[in-house]
C-alpha cells in the first residue's frame, strides 16, 4: 500500500520498534490508513546481516548524542538503534515480564512513582506477545509459578549460562533459563508464517539472520504490511504542523534530501527516551507541564567478567541465556526495588572495547587479554533506576549534519544506584569465585532510555495520559519507554509490546466516527 501526499491517512507512526510496531499492526488491522515513518533502512536480514560485529555497526543509531553528568551515558550500539524494527534488530530478545510490585515503587518504599496502570492491566497483552513472538522460556517459572507457559520450552544453556547455574547453585540462589523472544524450535505465527529456530549463531545483538529472534522487521511489521500498512524508510521527521486548535494536521521530514509532508488525522510518536522528547522540544509542543525531556532514567547494568579454566566460547548461544530473580527485592538491601541477574555472552569486539573503556587496558596489555577471551563469561544486572530533577534531556546550542540541535542528556546515578551496584557487584563476585573464575574484573554500566514523557493522571506532572494520549495535543500519542513512569527492574522490550497494543487497542475504543 501506497498512501498520497495529498491527503490525509488516519495515523502516522514515527518509529518502528518495540513501541511503535505493534500499534503500527493493530492499527492496520482495524481497518485504518496508517504510515510508519522510519529514520533507518529497511533490511533484508538474509542478505544484509552478516556474521561480522564491525558491518552490523549500520544497526545503531550514531547521531551525536551530547552526554553530561557523572554517569555520562554511552550511545551508539549500547542505547539504541536505526531501521525498521527499531532496536529490537540488536537487541539480545531478553523479555522477563516485571513482578506486579514493580508498578508501585513509591507504595512500597516511599521513593520514586508508582504506574498509573497496573501488573493486571497489562497482563493480558504480555500473553499475546508472548504466544504472537514464540517465547522460549521455563515452565513452571520459579518467580511466577502459577502463569500459563510459554509457547516454547527454553534455548540451550551456553557457556556463560552454565557456570552461572553452577555459581548460583553452591550459593544457594534459584535459576531457570530465561524468557528469550527467539525460537527454540519452528514457530508458526499468525499472519506472518513459519520461522525458523535459532542456530545457536550468537550474533542476537548484530543482527539475526535466520528470523529466529522476535525483532520487530520479521514479526509485527509483515502482520501491519499484510493489512494495509505503509512502512516508508529512511524518513527522518522534523517539524509537526498543527492547526489553529492546536491539533495536528501534518508530519514533515526529510527522505534522501527532499523535504517531504504527510497529512493525517492522529500522529503516534514512537522514537524512542531520545528522539521523542528532542522532536516535542524542537517543535514546542505538549509541554505545559515543563516535564518533556526530565526524568531521564537508565538501569543499573553493572558487569562482572570471569575466565576460567573452560573452553565457554562466548560467541555461542542466545546472549542472556540464564535468570535470577531471587534478588529482585532482597531481604539485605539498604537500597529501595531490587535488580534481576542475568548470564551474558559477549562478541570479541564489544569486549575488546568494553576492556579498553572499563579497565584502560591498550596495546600489549589489552592484547594479552584478549588471548583469553574463549575463556571468558559474564554476569550483570538489570536493576531499577529512580526518576531525578537532575537527569534530564535538553537540546543543545550545537548543531547536528541536518542543521538540528543536539540532544543532551544529563545522567547520573543516584545514592540508591550506587548501592544497588555495590551490593549487586559483591553477589556475583561471589557467584563467579563460587563457579571457579581465575580473575575477575568489573565494567560499570547503565542501559536502556527510559521516562523523558511521562504517562500519569495529573496533567501538571506528566506529558501523557494512561492511554499514552497527550494532555495538551487531543490528537497526539506517544508509545515509547519515554512514557514509562518508572524504570522497572526487567528489561522494558515486553512491557513496551504489551503497552504499545493496550494504546492501541484504546485509542479504537475510544475513536468516534470521523476522528479516525
Amino acid at each position: 500500500m501506497v498512501y498520497s501526499l495529498d491527503h490525509p491517512v488516519d495515523a502516522v507512526v514515527v518509529g518502528t520498534g518495540a513501541g511503535g510496531a505493534p500499534l503500527l499492526a493493530r492499527l492496520a488491522q482495524a481497518g485504518l490508513s496508517v504510515v510508519a515513518l522510519e529514520a533507518g533502512e529497511f533490511w533484508n536480514p538474509a542478505q544484509d546481516f552478516a556474521t561480522d560485529e564491525r558491518s552490523q555497526s549500520k544497526l545503531f543509531w550514531t547521531d551525536e548524542r551530547l552526554s553530561a553528568g557523572e554517569d555520562a551515558i554511552a550511545f551508539g550500539n549500547n542505547n539504541s538503534g536505526i531501521g525498521v524494527g527499531g532496536s529490537t534488530l540488536h537487541y539480545t530478545a531478553y523479555v522477563p515480564r516485571p513482578q506486579p510490585d514493580d508498578f508501585h515503587l513509591h507504595r512500597d518504599f516511599g521513593v520514586g512513582i508508582d504506574w498509573c496502570l497496573s501488573y493486571a492491566d497489562l497482563q493480558p497483552y504480555y500473553e499475546e506477545v508472548e504466544g504472537f513472538l514464540g517465547v522460549s522460556g521455563a515452565s513452571p517459572y520459579p518467580w511466577e509459578p502459577d502463569r500459563a507457559p510459554y509457547p516454547l520450552p527454553p534455548l540451550p544453556l551456553n557457556g556463560a549460562a552454565q557456570l552461572m547455574q553452577r555459581g548460583c547453585q553452591a550459593l544457594g540462589i534459584r535459576t531457570a533459563p530465561a524468557a528469550n523472544a527467539a525460537l527454540s524450535a519452528p514457530y508458526f505465527q499468525p499472519g506472518v508464517g513459519w520461522r525458523s529456530a535459532c542456530t545457536n549463531r550468537g550474533f542476537c545483538q548484530v543482527g539475526c539472520s535466520v528470523g529466529a529472534k522476535a525483532s520487530m522487521d520479521v514479526t509485527f511489521i509483515p502482520l501491519a504490511l499484510q493489512h494495509g500498512a505503509e512502512v516508508r524508510s529512511r524518513c527522518f521527521v522534523t517539524r509537526l504542523e498543527t492547526d489553529a486548535s492546536g491539533q495536528i494536521t501534518a508530519v514533515v521530514y526529510v527522505q534522501e534530501g527532499q523535504e517531504k509532508r504527510q497529512p493525517c488525522r492522529s500522529l503516534f510518536l514512537c522514537a524512542g527516551a531520545i528522539e521523542t522528547p528532542r522532536l516535542l522540544l524542537l517543535n514546542s509542543l505538549a509541554n505545559s507541564s515543563g516535564q518533556v525531556g526530565r526524568n531521564f532514567m537508565a538501569h543499573p547494568g553493572v558487569q562482572v567478567w570471569g575466565q576460567f579454566p573452560e573452553d565457554i566460547r562466548p560467541y555461542k548461544g542466545i546472549p542472556g541465556g540464564l535468570i535470577s530473580e531471587d534478588t529482585h527485592r532482597p531481604q539485605d538491601a539498604d537500597f529501595a526495588g531490587g535488580y534481576l541477574l542475568q548470564s551474558i555472552g559477549v562478541m570479541p569486539v564489544t569486549y575488546a572495547s568494553q576492556l579498553a573503556r572499563g579497565s584502560g587496558l591498550w596495546g600489549d596489555r589489552l592484547r594479552s587479554h584478549m588471548f583469553g577471551y574463549n575463556h571468558t563469561a559474564g554476569i550483570n544486572i538489570l536493576g531499577e533506576c529512580l526518576p531525578y530533577e537532575y537527569n534530564y534531556l535538553e537540546l543543545s546550542d550545537e548543531k547536528d549534519d541536518r542543521g538540528l540541535p543536539k540532544p543532551r542528556v544529563h545522567f547520573t546515578n543516584g545514592e540508591n544506584e550506587r548501592r544497588m551496584n555495590a551490593h549487586a557487584e559483591a553477589l556475583m563476585r561471589q557467584i563467579w569465585s563460587a563457579a571457579g573464575a581465575e580473575s575477575l574484573w568489573t565494567f560499570s554500566r547503565n542501559a536502556h532510555t527510559i521516562g523523558t514523557c511521562r504517562m500519569g493522571t495529573d496533567p501538571t506532572q506528566a506529558v501523557v495520559d494512561p492511554d499514552g494520549r497527550s494532555f495538551d495535543v487531543p490528537n497526539l500519542y506517544i508509545m515509547d519507554n519515554s512514557i514509562f513512569p518508572s524504570a522497572l527492574s526487567v528489561n522494558p522490550a515486553l512491557t513496551l509490546m504489551a503497552l504499545s497494543l493496550r494504546v492501541a487497542d484504546r485509542f479504537l475504543q475510544q475513536a468516534q466516527p470521523g476522528e479516525q
